[in-house]
């Protein structure tokens, strides 16, 4: 067996959790109401229709089993569009930046995320996160520097940049060009069986499972732990 020289992490339910912020972003949709209405020339629905018609329907791009990345931009403008509601892109992208900022805010590191990271830095093996996000790169990027984790890897590639979504191999082909890790040399972590172990296991790597946070238990046979504090022991 190679000697392992990098690890590539999935991102949410692996090295962070959330919750669905729906108080902060009902807020910041009372705060853009008055400018839609503005635009529109009518009064705006309330925020909690907004909510429901508008941003709870995107919630399948997240999780889609398509190999292909949507252009987010596109579907969050046909998105408020099928509700009724044609906005002008420059509003959009203002309204999308202030609902990310409200998931910046939604997200937390999992406990031993950093102790872990931290540990592979030491001993010189590359750190990357290679993710499925359909989200635009500039936020994402953000996210991840405002909790932290950007400072913890060497590399992060998200599905947005590649146009291309985990399992498919142009995505960890990308994480592990980051790195500049060999797939032989390489350990995935992550959460689901499909993205986070078939997928990287037909490029080539090692992959776990951690159950830590995970929706799905995974099936017999597809090796896993309980949490990132028990990571060391596979190296």
């Amino acid at each position: 067996m190679a000697e392992t020289q990098g690890v590539l992490f999935d991102y949410g339910r692996t090295l962070v959790t959330f919750r669905y912020p729906t108080e902060d972003l009902l807020t910041v949709l009372r705060e853009f109401r008055p400018r839609i209405e503005q635009v529109l020339g009518v009064p705006a629905p309330e925020a909690e229709t907004i909510l429901d018609g508008v941003l709870l329907p995107l919630e399948e791009y997240i999780g889609s089993m398509s190999e292909d990345e949507v252009e987010y931009m596109d579907v969050y403008r046909e998105a408020w569009q099928h509700a009724g509601l044609r906005l002008p892109d420059d509003l959009l992208h203002e309204i999308l930046d202030a609902e990310q900022r409200c998931w910046d805010r939604a997200f937390e590191v999992d406990g031993d995320a950093a102790r872990v990271l931290g540990w592979l830095g030491e001993r010189g093996i590359k750190r990357g996160v290679c993710s499925n996000a359909p989200f635009p790169p500039e936020m994402m990027r953000r996210q991840v520097r405002s909790n932290g984790i950007a400072d913890l890897v060497d590399a992060i590639v998200f599905s947005s940049e590649t146009g291309r979504r985990k399992p498919a191999p142009d995505l960890y082909l990308a994480a592990l060009e980051a790195i500049g890790t060999a797939p032989q040399q390489t350990l995935f972590v992550g959460d689901r069986v499909r993205e986070d172990y078939e997928g990287p296991r037909a490029v080539g790597m090692r992959a776990v499972v951690v159950t830590a946070h995970a929706e799905d238990e995974p099936r017999d046979g597809v090796p896993t732990i309980p949490s990132l504090a028990q990571l060391p022991s596979l190296l």
